[in-house]
């Protein structure tokens, strides 16, 4: 665990440097309406220009940019917005917390129902449910997210309006108990939840369900059976303990795909999580923002696999000695 530690660490820092690099990469900066004479925004004064470019650092030399960049990350001061002049620590931390209570109920739901659902599969390998389960997972994981979204948006939220359209809570809504609060941001978060989930339980049910094939072939199953063991213990001690290792590294990598998907379903439903920040951020070209999103994401996604490591190490100690 501690070499695995140290190529952590090494890939926090690559990551690091791309996310420095990468919106720099982008056409146009974030003064660029500023310094557009067609820009509603734009300011005429020179001086006033050369001072906020000197304010934001964009006047240094990118080394010396990349070295203010680095020592405010290891600090935790991720700078100010550009386009909102606020601290941009203060923004992650507003936005963060929505994305997580998204991405972590969906793959908390899509982890349950796929493991289920792949270990019963799996398990009548072969039958009718098996061929209809594995048919619609298929027909499920391929969807296109933003048009599975906006199917719910239309059935759930515009013409049945059970569910609230967009928002992550009641806009002005006050709650005399935390029950209230709870269910008015449950209600908001039933829709963009279900979409994630179903754009992520296929890959999952169909994992389990090839591994629970491959373990009930092994010798160590017919032994098992000629034990005379119960098919309820043969299957979810024996056989399903065995088809967690790929399921568990399988989820935490599946961890950015997540919250990449949780990008376009934010902004679909307007949810106030980091993928609605990220892109408004894109738009305006904010540097802090950017990189400080993006290493929010790239800490809790680098975090994911290293649990995923340390789970695995205790479901198979033979992984111990790798």
């Amino acid at each position: 665990m501690v070499r695995r530690l140290i190529g952590y660490l090494l890939t926090l820092w690559i990551v690091l440097t791309a996310n420095f690099l990468l919106p720099r990469w982008l056409p146009g900066d974030p003064l660029s309406a500023l310094l557009d004479p067609t820009s509603a925004s734009y300011v005429y004064d020179a001086e006033v220009r050369a001072a906020l470019a000197a304010y934001y650092g964009l006047d240094r030399p990118l080394l010396a940019q990349y070295g203010h960049y680095l020592s405010g990350a290891l600090t935790g001061d991720l700078g100010r917005s550009i386009r909102l002049n606020r601290p941009v620590s203060g923004l992650i931390g507003a936005h963060l917390p929505w994305t997580l209570l998204l991405t972590l109920t969906a793959l908390s739901l899509a982890a349950v129902l796929g493991l289920l659902g792949g270990a019963l599969a799996g398990w009548r390998r072969g039958s009718s449910a098996d061929k209809v389960l594995v048919t619609l997972s298929v027909v499920i994981s391929n969807a296109p997210v933003y048009f599975v979204g906006t199917l719910l948006l239309i059935v759930f939220g515009a013409r049945l309006r059970w569910l609230p359209l967009a928002g992550g809570r009641t806009p002005f809504a006050t709650y005399p108990s935390l029950l209230d609060a709870a269910r008015d941001i449950g209600r908001h978060l039933v829709l963009p939840a279900l979409t994630l989930t179903l754009a992520t339980m296929g890959s999952q049910f169909l994992l389990v369900r090839n591994s629970m094939v491959t373990v009930l072939g092994e010798d160590f199953m017919l032994v098992a059976r000629a034990k005379g063991l119960s098919s309820g213990r043969l299957k979810w001690v024996h056989a399903l303990r065995n088809a967690l290792l790929p399921f568990v590294a399988h989820l935490a990598a599946h961890a950015g795909l997540v919250i990449t998907g949780a990008v376009f379903i934010e902004t679909l439903f307007n949810y106030p999580g980091m993928g609605r920040l990220i892109f408004e951020a894109v738009g305006a070209r904010d540097y802090p923002v950017l990189q400080g999103a993006f290493l929010a994401v790239s800490t809790v996604v680098l975090g994911a696999n290293l649990l995923a490591d340390w789970v695995n190490q205790r479901l198979d100690p033979r992984l111990r000695h790798v």
